[in-house]
């Protein structure tokens, strides 16, 4: 047997003749793989190592975003991009490349690491411990290995002539998808991941991210609520990435609406976020959002539910600047007897002005179709919406 190949790729024993193989037992089909064993935080085990190309893909299966039967996340992967795949190959079949570039894949626990024998030179660093890996090989779908980063140059090496060049790989051992999330966005963080990837994904991962990812947990948490309970006027109607499909509200407006409603002084969701140590309330601010929300949908029937092109409200600008008039509705109403009154009533007022289907609005000048989801836009829609309330609500004293 070679002693100085990369990779013993072990077969069924009627297979086991090649150079390189041995048979652990008549039906296991498995990769043997020289690696590096270490720990970074406590009881996760980390193996570097290098494989052909073509044997990421027999070991890891490549896991897509969507959501189950019951509505939970499942997955992290972007959809494949087939045009960077094939750039990738092309370079590849070049033949003499360098493509030093690491694959990080998620291990389950059903792997094995046989510790090497002998004594390690004197003086070396006491980081790693040296080994083989053994892997089994199942079936699509059931396979140990999820590939975190590398999806696109894992289908790249598995559809390349080059299909024996060795590729740097760390794989850490996790079962638990939280873990597995939290790597996909870190390592994502800094590439060109789409932001709703990233937001929605964001709730399913409770370990402490860094500070500028954090911020946008909650308003995705909460849009992930809206977009699935009965009880939402936004039920059925929010696109979230996941689905694959289009919807009538895209999920970023929702959640910069929720983030905008956050901020302090005059967010009206801003009181409920916990300070110091006490924990933000949620149910507090998933119930501002319904109440003042279903009075719209009520209010603006005729304008509710429709595509953005047919209805202005239901645009991101439109939300967003309802957005706005929520937060000084909310902070007058909630402190009344009959919040959801002053809301209906509030919004009746308005209702003759506003053009969401059809009309030009009087206070800013425009087609109710010219209005677009720029600041500019916004700005003037939602002080227009707000002077109305001011205006009729000191007429209605």
């Amino acid at each position: 047997m070679r002693t100085g190949s990369l990779c013993d790729v072990i077969q069924t024993s009627q297979r086991s003749t090649r150079v390189g193989m041995k048979k652990p037992n008549a039906k296991q089909k498995e990769i043997v793989v020289r690696a590096l064993k270490t720990q970074q935080r406590k009881g996760i085990n980390i193996y570097a190592m290098f494989l052909p190309g073509s044997a990421v893909l027999e070991i890891a299966d490549i896991t897509r975003v969507e959501r189950d039967d019951h509505g939970e996340l499942k997955g992290f992967q972007r959809k494949g991009i087939r045009t960077h795949v094939q750039s990738i190959i092309e370079y590849l079949n070049q033949g003499d490349v360098l493509f030093p570039n690491a694959i990080i894949l998620s291990l389950g626990s059903d792997v094995e690491f046989k510790q090497a024998r002998g004594r390690d030179p004197q003086g070396v660093m006491d980081a790693s411990v040296a080994g083989t890996l053994h892997i089994p090989i199942l079936e699509e779908g059931k396979r140990l290995a999820w590939i975190v980063d590398g999806q696109q140059r894992s289908l790249a090496l598995s559809e390349t002539k080059n299909k024996n060049l060795p590729v740097p790989v760390i794989a850490f051992v996790s079962p638990d998808l939280e873990i597995q999330r939290e790597q996909f966005i870190l390592v994502n963080k800094a590439k060109p991941l789409p932001t709703r990837l990233i937001n929605e994904l964001l709730p399913e991962v409770g370990t402490m991210l860094p500070r500028d990812l954090s911020v946008r947990k909650l308003p995705s948490e909460l849009c992930n609520i809206l977009a699935r309970d009965p009880n939402s006027p936004f039920k059925g109607i929010i696109s979230r990435f996941s689905d694959g499909k289009k919807s009538v509200i895209t999920d970023t407006a929702i959640e910069k609406m929720i983030a905008r409603s956050l901020r302090p002084p005059i967010g009206a969701l801003n009181q409920y976020r916990g300070f110091a140590n006490q924990p933000a309330d949620t149910d507090a601010m998933y119930k501002t959002i319904v109440l003042f929300w279903g009075v719209v949908r009520e209010v603006f029937d005729d304008a509710w539910g429709l595509t953005p092109q047919k209805s202005r409200l239901m645009h991101s600008a439109g939300i967003r600047s309802v957005g706005i008039l929520m937060d000084q509705i909310m902070l007058r109403a909630e402190g009344l007897a009959a919040p959801e009154d002053e809301i209906r009533n509030s919004l009746l007022r308005i209702a003759p002005y506003c053009c969401w289907t059809s009309g030009v609005w009087d206070g800013i000048g425009m087609e109710w179709n010219e209005i677009q989801s720029i600041d500019g836009h916004i700005n003037r829609l939602a002080d227009y919406l707000c002077r109305l309330d001011r205006e009729l609500s000191r007429q209605n004293a």
